[in-house]
């Protein structure tokens, strides 16, 4: 599938792209997995990339659960190109607070992903899929977060931060919400 999108600059000369393609054919230095608690990893973006990663993924993931809703896990990345997932958990719609538990799931996403030496990470729309958290206010959440990272992390590893969705719907969404944020020019 050709790969579609949008970029713009962020603080500190880091670039946020906004991407339809597939996340397991990223080649960056780690993907990052919209997770649940128990890192059971059977559907959707998990059971995509456990599928093209190989067992060691849920394998090493059984090893690190549970992990409480807005935390992270990091495992290798099997024989995905990236060289490390994150797994990220996300708020379920309606459980409450979610707003905030997704804002900490996309942080301590880009946080791990620094803390690990990355330059470049990949993530999807958390939550906006079967655990139903309305898409606007994801991307919302997302660019808010990823803008916020870059100005409160200045020395972080991180040059490059992707959007990568499978779904027409879901990037145009995400689109819309980075150009509204981009600079006159850009």
């Amino acid at each position: 599938m050709p790969e579609a999108g949008v970029e713009h600059t962020l603080p500190g000369e880091r670039l946020l792209r906004i991407m339809q393609g597939d996340l397991t054919e990223q080649e960056v230095d780690a993907i990052v997995n919209a997770a649940n608690s128990q890192l059971a990893h059977g559907g959707g973006v998990a059971g995509a990339i456990v599928r093209k990663g190989g067992r060691i993924i849920q394998e090493e993931s059984d090893r690190l659960a549970p992990v409480p809703v807005g935390e992270t896990a990091v495992t290798s990345a099997g024989a995905l190109r990236a060289r490390h997932v994150i797994h990220a958990v996300g708020p379920v719609w309606g459980e409450g607070d979610e707003d905030r538990k997704l804002g900490d799931a996309f942080r301590n996403s880009l946080l791990r992903a620094s803390e690990i030496g990355c330059r470049s990470v990949a993530i999807p729309a958390i939550s906006s899929g079967i655990f139903g958290f309305p898409k606007e206010r994801c991307a919302r959440i997302f660019v808010d977060v990823v803008e916020g990272f870059f100005v409160q992390e200045p020395g972080s590893s991180l040059r490059e931060v992707r959007s990568v969705n499978i779904d027409v719907e879901t990037v145009a969404i995400f689109m819309r919400e980075a150009a509204r944020r981009a600079p006159v020019g850009e």
